[in-house]
């Protein structure tokens, strides 16, 4: 036996053990995904419709995810915890606050707390005066592990949450993702009362959440099933939840709502066929978590986002796979004639016209 084969024998030895034995909290569970919709046809058919977005408000920033328009300011939560205030040229920079964590949701409240969803500090708030209080770190005796959107109905009685993972923090989404154990959560504060209540368990990654019109209803994004549930808050279907849409071609990151007719889907990257093709197998799926902590992570770069109207239906489908796309696009949020983008990893924020992504 030659020492070159020797050698390549002990390689595959090694690969073969790190890929079964190496250490993992991850248990992945069993599931079975619908067929992946088609990209190539049909109403998520591939297109550059995002290839014309311009870049708006502060550059060189890392990872504006949250986004808020206010008198023609954007605010944005960054990855070093930082909440800055920009104008739209981007020739001016104000620091807000600085969290300690890592901002991901942003709502106003009617009394001008801007609440903050914090992955790794919970549910907070800024005040006038620049103060930043803790709302919210736990339910039901579960502390947070991932607090991500947030949003406020209109009496500012409630604000409806999320809590990604109650197993894996800020930074393990995939290791979540690929689990599919039903950790999350839609969480509701109560700002006269301070507490908080779960309104649904056992979601799949729970991300973006938005309420409806005249606040019947609230949706969150359940990332790990490529699907939007919907809980109803008032109605004849008061304190029931079913889906507003299922089966979507990507992960669904962040959710907002216009205020009339439309919704916007924020779509991290398109469905991967290998992740979708083991859900069947625990087992594989456990070793392409060992795999992942030494090889990139199997995601498409791809600008992707869905228009949505009231019944679920999509009305816009907007991408662009092209090598310098804006990506991964984690918030859309629809302002006047502009739709407005942010992302977890780029370094600036871009808009689209309106009119271009409804076209």
């Amino acid at each position: 036996m030659s020492r070159a084969f020797k050698c390549l024998l002990l390689i595959i030895f090694v690969i073969g053990a790190f890929l079964l034995l190496m250490p993992t909290k991850v248990r992945p569970v069993a599931w079975a995904p619908q067929l992946a919709p088609s990209l190539s046809s049909g109403i998520y058919a591939d297109n550059q419709r995002l290839k014309g977005v311009e870049r708006v408000g502060a550059a060189d920033i890392d990872g504006p995810e949250a986004l808020l328009l206010e008198n023609d300011t954007l605010i944005t939560g960054l990855h070093d915890g930082r909440l800055i205030l920009t104008s739209l040229d981007g020739k001016t920079t104000k620091v807000l606050a600085d969290t300690g964590g890592r901002p991901l949701g942003l709502a106003r409240h009617p009394n001008g707390l801007l609440v903050i969803a914090d992955a790794v500090k919970g549910l907070l708030a800024l005040d006038a005066q620049g103060r930043l209080v803790a709302l919210s770190t736990e339910a039901d005796g579960v502390p947070f592990g991932f607090t991500d959107d947030v949003t406020i109905d209109k009496p500012g009685h409630y604000a409806y949450f999320s809590d990604a993972s109650n197993r894996f923090g800020y930074g393990h989404d995939g290791e979540a993702v690929i689990e599919h154990g039903g950790g999350g959560r839609l969480l509701r504060y109560d700002f006269q009362t301070g507490k908080t209540s779960v309104v649904l368990d056992k979601l799949e990654f729970a991300n973006g959440v938005t309420l409806g019109p005249d606040d019947a209803y609230v949706l969150v994004n359940e990332t790990g099933a490529y699907r939007i549930s919907r809980y109803w808050l008032s109605g004849p279907k008061a304190g029931t939840h079913d889906l507003f849409i299922d089966n979507l071609p990507g992960l669904p990151d962040n959710l907002s709502f216009n205020g009339r007719d439309r919704f916007w889907v924020a779509l991290y990257a398109p469905r991967n066929a290998l992740l979708d093709g083991t859900a069947a197998h625990p087992f594989v799926r456990k070793m392409i978590v060992r795999a992942m902590t030494v090889l990139p992570r199997p995601v498409e770069k791809r600008g992707f986002a869905l228009g949505l109207d009231l019944e679920g239906k999509v009305i816009a489908n907007l991408q662009d796979g092209s090598s310098d796309n804006y990506s991964p696009i984690t918030t859309v949020r629809e302002y006047g004639d502009w739709l407005y983008f942010g992302s977890l990893k780029a370094q600036n924020m871009v808009r689209l016209p309106l009119s271009k992504a409804l076209q």
